[in-house]
């Protein structure tokens, strides 16, 4: 289930590690296991395989990444892409061809190919909330660096917005109001606006906008769907804005998904 609504550098690994797990997957490791669907590819989880190869553990990598550290597993195979399939195999087949697998992330340097894998995106872990924030960062940024089309309205490239702490304090509030009492709305229960929650903190803003959503899992996710819709994606691309604040938290009444909320600010001057 997904709802939105709006108010006013990690190395890629090679395709060919990825190639060679779908092919083991599909293949059920040459027929040795049942056939198991192809695995998506996750941006976190390729934070993670880069953090386990910078030396943190696997449990530390995910975690930081945004994944509870105990529902990944690893592989590290070490050799030439032309040998992948062969180094997977006798690494740990079984492993990788799991049907309880749904996502991947893989690092590669030099010969070294590091691969995180998940089941089903969980609830991300409430420690993982600063290493979300800042990779919402980079993603609104780098779609204000290059512009891009809001249904009929073209955006071209707009300045950086900077993360405010103090906006995510906020918009954590909003968040945890919504799944707390179960609503939906940019309006809270006692009728204060998204800038009226700002100012309540003491800041001082010329001009707000938030965008929140519910469903979505990652935070790839939520900004591809803010994206997707023209007046969210207006917010993202105003280039009035210049700090932002995004929160999320987990409902707990008729609905268990997770509630967002992000928070663009002109500050006044």
């Amino acid at each position: 289930m997904l709802l939105i609504a709006g108010w006013a550098i990690t190395p890629i690994a090679r395709a060919d590690a990825l190639s060679a797990v779908q092919l083991l997957r599909e293949g059920g490791c040459g027929g040795t296991l049942p056939a198991a669907r192809p695995l998506r590819r996750d941006a976190m989880l390729d934070q993670a395989a880069q953090q386990w190869a910078a030396g943190r553990s696997l449990k530390a990598a995910t975690e930081v990444s945004g994944y509870p550290g105990d529902s990944t597993s690893g592989l590290h195979v070490i050799g030439p892409d032309s040998s992948m399939v062969q180094l997977l195999r006798r690494s740990d087949c079984r492993t990788l061809a799991s049907s309880e697998l749904r996502v991947i992330g893989l690092y590669h340097r030099g010969l070294d190919t590091w691969l995180v894998f998940a089941g089903a995106h969980t609830v991300p872990a409430a420690s993982s909330a600063p290493a979300l924030s800042v990779r919402a960062l980079q993603l609104i940024n780098d779609v204000r660096a290059r512009g891009t089309r809001c249904g009929e309205r073209t955006f071209t490239s707009a300045p950086p917005v900077t993360l405010s702490w103090t906006l995510t304090t906020v918009a954590l509030g909003h968040a945890t109001d919504m799944a707390d009492h179960d609503y939906f709305e940019h309006e809270d229960l006692a009728g204060q606006s998204p800038a009226d929650r700002v100012r309540a903190v003491g800041y001082h803003e010329k001009l707000v906008g938030e965008n929140i959503a519910y469903g979505p899992k990652s935070v790839e996710e939520v900004v591809q769907g803010w994206l997707d819709s023209p007046g969210h994606c207006e917010n993202i691309m105003d280039p009035r804005f210049a700090e932002m604040g995004i929160a999320l938290a987990q409902g707990h009444a008729s609905r268990h998904g997770l509630y967002w909320v992000q928070l663009l600010v002109e500050p006044s001057s």
